[in-house]
């Protein structure tokens, strides 16, 4: 691991080692929004799912779920928010980009605020879409560069850098080669946890692999 690698890993983990959790325990709306598109039994994947929130609430809906964090802490809060919910998942403690992605695996990947910088966001993204089976979902909502000004004006949520911000240019290109569903931006008022909180200017994709 690189000492940029190490230091963003050390950021989470100290992040996730505060009492509570950090984003909430409540599922991000526009995951639960796509309720209609879940069946029990779909096999599910969310990659940067922190302390489980998303995979949890994936998992009370019936899916069988991958949940993958880069924070050991983070892994270990999903895991107990899992079992307080009574809802099985599999809590997996690696780095998203090196992680051994399978292929055609899961009907679902859910990307919720997951950033990266260019490269490897165009890398995970592929990844993502190889591991989706035929007719398989990716549910993804990120911060668009917009979101700077809002942390201005003192909304918090999202990297406090433009290169990690997300715009429907590099979504449309990152799955150009998926059926594209819903491309859009949309403005919205966050109450999730302590750290998102306040007016965001947000990107989502609803795509899938045909």
């Amino acid at each position: 691991m690189s000492e940029i690698d190490a230091a963003h890993a050390a950021m989470w983990e100290e992040r996730y080692a505060r009492e509570g959790f950090a984003y909430g325990e409540t599922a991000n709306a526009f995951l639960r929004a796509q309720r209609e598109r879940l069946k029990p039994g779909m096999r599910a994947l969310v990659p940067g799912d922190g302390e489980g929130r998303n995979g949890v609430w994936l998992a009370e809906q019936g899916l069988v779920v991958d949940t993958l964090d880069l924070s050991a802490r983070g892994v270990a809060k999903a895991r107990r928010l899992a079992a307080a919910r009574g809802v099985a998942v599999n809590a997996i403690c690696a780095d998203a980009l090196a992680w051994r992605w399978p292929a055609a695996e899961y009907d679902l990947v859910a990307l919720i605020y997951l950033h990266l910088v260019a490269a490897e966001r165009k890398s995970l993204h592929a990844k993502v879409a190889a591991a989706l089976k035929s007719g398989g979902l990716i549910l993804l909502e990120a911060f668009r560069p917009e979101q700077l000004a809002r942390q201005t004006a003192g909304a918090r949520g999202g990297p406090h850098a433009r290169e990690l911000l997300y715009t429907l240019e590099d979504l449309g290109a990152d799955f150009a080669g998926l059926e594209m569903i819903a491309l859009e931006e949309a403005d919205v008022d966050l109450a999730e946890g302590a750290l998102h909180v306040g007016r965001g200017a947000i990107v989502r994709a609803i795509a899938r692999r045909r």
